[in-house]
């Protein structure tokens, strides 16, 4: 027996593309897979191969549908991550710009210092790195010959791109959330800015047109039969939701390739003093709340590149086991694979190992790998608690959320209870409640269920393990930390 009217979420994301049939109640119903590759053209770069996600995104949704016709379809997925696109054909111009790609660090350096961050800040919530949307799409037009004298080009992020092409090109569309990535968006006026437009020198012909999160987004008939796409917001913020975040003070962290704290601020963006991003947390029926947002650009990555660049482990769930085993060795992994991200904000930062000896073997760098996720995020809570935010427990997520061992080590080294969920699947879980509420499954997102989960309360002392961290993130830097940084770390 199901409840309610069945929803189907496609969440796709940095290194897979999943879809998940839900009933109304959040139960998973049926969920079908798969692996997205990695491309490095060169030394920082990150790209996809935009028709591996739609076949990918097209098999997966069917899968996970059967022989059921579902109430709609939400989206979730990677943000930040830059495509172009010819609108007549719809094939893309070039592969897509990953989140993760630094090739734009030269630009962003540029940028800041001619004094523009302040500006950026400002009007996007973001600060400049190359993390964000615009520069990717400004490399893309030069690089590109002729791409910025043509006028039948259009730009998305990926749920824009998956739009076009589920609706047959009928609609350019994105939601308030995705857009307030790209630093185009006026966080506060909910439209693009012509201000940031000029800054990054893109044309608004290319734009889509910003819905909230739960405007509907067409139909498409992929299915065999049309069906809405009611719902659409990036990663973070549908596992914000999915989480039930739905007030000031509350927050999440989920961690999948990178990790991402989202603290909800309520009606009102909060300006961060502390580097991180003030972002929007959804906009729904016309109303838009805030968030500040930590972004780590490297934890589940880390376990990934022990299993696929190193060969020491086959699987990722065999770290927890090797954790556990690995006692207290002092080593300690910097993941800086393609910089850091908050608080340090620093694009020419490489990976490091430090405290290595001739004991260490995969057990102790598992234990590092997890043990730095849980610091980094450590660091984004120091942040967070100096711009007024102070939570009594943390909301987690993701696929590390499933190791009972790191649940436990992140509860130890932020020195906050941990509340897993019951089910983790929460960043669909969060597209599928935008989809509800597209089609009045729900009527307002605190209806939609969410099973109690459980709790890990921290124990010990973190401070030698806070010390030993801060002194590797020190060395690991290559420019000094922002003002206000440092006072900041445990």
């Amino acid at each position: 027996m199901t409840s309610g009217p069945l929803l189907l979420a496609l969440d796709q994301g940095t290194t897979s593309t999943r879809a998940i049939l839900f009933d109304s109640a959040g139960t998973p119903l049926r969920t079908a897979r798969r692996e997205l590759r990695q491309i490095y053209p060169a030394e920082g770069w990150v790209e996809h191969d935009p028709e591996e996600i739609w076949e990918a995104s097209v098999q997966v949704l069917r899968e996970a549908a059967g022989d059921t016709l579902p109430a709609a379809i939400g989206i979730t997925n990677q943000r930040e991550t830059v495509l172009l696109w010819d609108r007549a054909s719809g094939t893309c111009l070039h592969n897509a710009i990953v989140w993760q790609d630094r090739r734009t660090a030269p630009l962003c350096e540029r940028l800041r210092a001619d004094g523009r961050e302040p500006f950026v800040a400002a009007r996007s919530g973001l600060l400049i790195d190359p993390y964000f949307s615009a520069t990717k799409l400004a490399w893309l037009l030069d690089a590109l010959p002729g791409a910025r004298a043509r006028s039948d080009l259009a730009f998305g992020t990926v749920d824009s791109f998956l739009v076009w092409r589920l609706t047959g090109g009928r609609l350019h569309a994105t939601d308030a959330t995705n857009a307030a990535r790209t630093s185009l968006f006026d966080i506060h006026a909910c439209a693009w800015s012509p201000e940031l437009l000029a800054l990054f020198d893109v044309p608004e012909s290319l734009l889509p047109e910003v819905r909230g999160n739960a405007d509907g987004f067409g139909t498409t008939d992929i299915l065999g039969a049309p069906v809405p796409v009611a719902g659409v917001a990036g990663d973070q913020q549908a596992a914000t939701l999915g989480q039930g975040c739905l007030e000031a003070g509350d927050v999440k962290s989920t961690f999948g390739t990178g990790c991402f704290l989202l603290a909800h601020t309520g009606p009102e963006p909060v300006a961060s003093r502390h580097r991180l991003l003030t972002t929007v947390a959804l906009r729904l029926d016309g109303r838009t709340t805030y968030a500040l947002e930590g972004a780590v650009f490297v934890a589940g990555a880390a376990v990934q590149w022990l299993r696929d660049g190193l060969g020491v482990i086959a699987d990722a769930a065999e770290t927890e086991a090797l954790a556990r085993g690995a006692g207290e060795s002092g080593v300690v992994m910097v993941p800086a694979f393609v910089g850091l991200g908050a608080p340090w904000w620093d694009a020419d930062a490489r990976g490091a190992l430090f405290g290595l000896t001739r004991d260490t073997g995969p057990a102790e760098l598992a234990r590092a790998a997890l043990e730095a996720a849980a610091h980094q995020t450590a660091d984004l809570l120091d942040a967070a608690a100096a711009d007024g935010v102070r939570p009594a427990l943390i909301r987690i997520d993701g696929g590390m959320s499933a190791n009972d061992w790191f649940a436990q080590t992140l509860a130890d080294v932020v020195g906050l209870t941990v509340e897993r969920p019951a089910v983790t699947e929460t960043t669909a879980w969060g597209a599928a409640v935008l989809a509800g509420l597209g089609v009045g499954a729900f009527s307002d997102p605190a209806e939609a269920p969410r099973p109690p989960g459980r709790r890990f309360s921290p124990q010990g002392d973190p401070a030698p393990a806070r010390a030993r961290w801060a002194d590797a993130v020190a060395r690991t830097l290559t420019r000094p930390a922002a003002s206000g940084d440092k006072e900041n770390r445990r």
